[in-house]
């Protein structure tokens, strides 16, 4: 009979444990990671409520946010992320010009982009994607000389990048016309 009572205890125990579930910031990057940004975005911010793991769920906010093209929920959930301590790095940085970028914000996207590319962290192929970006950013502002500046030097280090020369004949087009 104690042998049962104790099993009892034990599997009473064991359910309350299970019933507690995770907490919000590992069931956020689960969500994440399962393409439910919605949810994501939920337990993250429970998190954040809960002043679990601050940096890593504001930067998971970020993430969830920006899939769910809410760009100024992201940018700031990524500028939290920054403030909270998260190592800076490349991907956020690239994110957080992007954000800017479709915010109509490009002088800022240039400061996140250059940022980005200086980053330790960034790959070839994020540092490519910035540069191309930070183009983009000069052409929303206006100044298409630095815009078919930056753009000379991105196709001598990107010959193979068909949209660029394309780009750069658009830029010549549009320089003849200003």
């Amino acid at each position: 009979m104690r042998k049962v009572q104790s099993l009892l205890i034990i599997a009473a125990a064991g359910i309350f444990l299970a019933g507690c579930g995770q907490n919000p910031y590992d069931s956020g990057m689960e969500q994440l990671e399962a393409g439910s940004y919605s949810e994501a975005a939920q337990q993250f911010q429970q998190a954040i409520e809960e002043e679990d793991n601050l940096a890593d769920s504001y930067r998971g906010l970020g993430l969830a946010l920006w899939e769910q093209e809410d760009y100024e929920g992201a940018r700031d959930a990524l500028v939290s992320a920054l403030e909270q301590g998260s190592q800076e790095s490349g991907t956020i940085y690239s994110l957080l010009g992007n954000c800017e970028l479709r915010l109509d914000n490009p002088e800022q996207a240039v400061q996140y982009y250059e940022k980005g590319i200086a980053a330790e962290d960034s790959s070839k192929e994020l540092i490519q994607e910035m540069k191309h970006n930070e183009i983009a950013a000069y052409e929303q502002m206006g100044d298409l000389e630095q815009a078919k500046s930056l753009l000379e030097e991105y196709i001598e280090a990107y010959p193979e990048d068909e949209a660029a020369a394309k780009e750069a004949e658009f830029l010549e087009t549009q320089a003849g016309n200003a």
